[in-house]
């Protein structure tokens, strides 16, 4: 009687047949992805939400984004984050204040290549999203910087955003007062620069 009834359900609503579990994006990142200085509304991860839902793709985005979050810390929050959000996809976003501290280039590529492991272990793709560094850190170390994200790229075979605000950084009055972070009206540029990479990964 119960898989009468079943079938009867189905027939009458097709698409509880065909509706697929949603899937989830999880963001790792610092205050780039944390909208600093925006309303969380404003922020390319919530941009990202919307444009998702708006083009018919079954993901919900967690943003694991902690303002001044370094590799390391994102390390140690990783294990958790995935537990919690089962991803399918992981965006990683980090390293910006690594550099901005000059901490070893060695110990970034460490961690950001430990949580490229752990994303992977857990069942999920990544897309590595890199930054540039202003230029008053040194040539050899600002090149070495840059370097790391193109190498962890090359070696797990992941698709790379090589610079998150291409684009945005070169123009002033796209900047907020520190020069660092994005103004609102900047972040759609922000998600186009990680949406033409993301796109590949999703399921269709």
């Amino acid at each position: 009687m119960r898989r009468i009834l079943l079938f009867a359900l189905l027939l009458a609503f097709p698409a509880l047949a065909a509706a697929a579990p949603t899937r989830t994006v999880l963001v790792m990142g610092d205050s780039l992805s944390a909208a600093y200085g925006l309303e969380v509304s404003q922020g390319w991860v919530t941009l990202l939400q919307a444009r998702l839902k708006a083009q018919g793709h079954n993901y919900t985005v967690v943003n694991g984004s902690v303002s001044g979050e370094t590799a390391e810390g994102g390390l140690t929050r990783l294990p958790q984050e995935l537990q919690n959000a089962r991803p399918a996809v992981v965006i990683l976003e980090l390293g910006a204040n690594d550099g901005l501290r000059g901490l070893p280039l060695n110990t970034l590529e460490d961690n950001l290549g430990r949580m490229i492991v752990l994303s992977s272990k857990a069942g999920a793709k990544v897309l590595l999203v890199g930054i540039l560094l202003p230029p008053n850190y040194g040539p050899d170390y600002t090149r070495g910087f840059t370097r790391i994200y193109v190498s962890l790229a090359k070696r797990y075979k992941l698709p790379l955003v090589p610079f998150l605000l291409a684009g945005v950084a070169e123009h002033r009055e796209l900047m907020q007062a520190d020069g660092l972070h994005p103004i609102a009206a900047a972040e759609p540029k922000v998600l186009d620069n990680v949406w033409s990479r993301l796109l590949p990964l999703l399921d269709k």
